[in-house]
């Protein structure tokens, strides 16, 4: 069983996280802290295998808890789940070596291909002594696969077509229904190219709060990307 410590300071966050990763099988939720000094002197004392990691915490945030991870030699890998989504956050957490980045809000199935991917990893780090190259690729080449998947049966033209419309809208969020009554694409195409560019980071997606039913998403182009 892959175990877990969630450090958030949002409780319904925390409770939401804490039921997406006990859903999945193999992983075990073993506390959660909404302080992130609880969290990392846990660690000092417990072998833990993942933490599910905020920037934004009182006590310390998280790029420092990353350091002090690093300075007491603590062996646990982290999968960072956060809002803060600039570049200078982003960067020092994969410098850092965090497992995979989650900017939220996000759906249960990225957080559960996110668990899945990990999970195979650890199986496969504790089944073999030795490696070969294709033991080697299937560890650094999962996200690459998931890219190709979301690009199958993309067309370049409609691509082009869509970035150009969020470039020229990048200070303002809009939504599939809105996208699709200006492109005259149907709101299921719209969402497959959208999801594509999220990905790949060109995109930004946010909850769209008070909607009736699904939760509906908000999207803008990420000023970062823009040239």
């Amino acid at each position: 069983m892959i175990s877990v410590i969630i450090v958030e300071d949002d409780n319904m966050v925390a409770e939401v996280n804490e039921m997406y990763v006990n859903s999945v099988d193999g992983f075990s939720v073993e506390k959660v802290f909404n302080n992130s000094w609880n969290a990392f002197n846990y660690l000092c004392s417990n072998k833990i295998d993942l933490v599910l990691l905020d920037v934004y915490m009182p006590g310390m945030d998280g790029m420092k808890f990353l350091d002090e991870l690093r300075i007491k030699e603590i062996k646990t890998d982290v999968i960072m789940v956060t809002a803060a989504h600039d570049v200078e956050h982003i960067d020092e957490a994969l410098r850092s070596g965090v497992v995979d980045y989650l900017i939220k809000p996000f759906e249960y199935e990225r957080i559960k291909k996110s668990l899945l991917i990990y999970k195979k990893r650890y199986n496969l780090l504790r089944e073999k002594k030795l490696f070969v190259q294709e033991d080697i690729d299937t560890l650094i080449t999962q996200n690459h696969q998931e890219l190709k998947r979301l690009k199958k049966g993309l067309h370049e033209n409609t691509l082009e077509i869509i970035e150009d419309f969020m470039k020229n809208n990048v200070k303002d969020f809009t939504n599939s229904e809105e996208l699709s009554e200006n492109l005259k694409m149907s709101r299921v195409t719209i969402r497959r190219y959208l999801d594509y560019l999220e990905f790949t980071g060109r995109v930004i997606k946010e909850m769209e709060y008070g909607t009736v039913g699904r939760p509906g998403y908000l999207y803008r182009y990420n000023r970062e990307v823009i040239n």
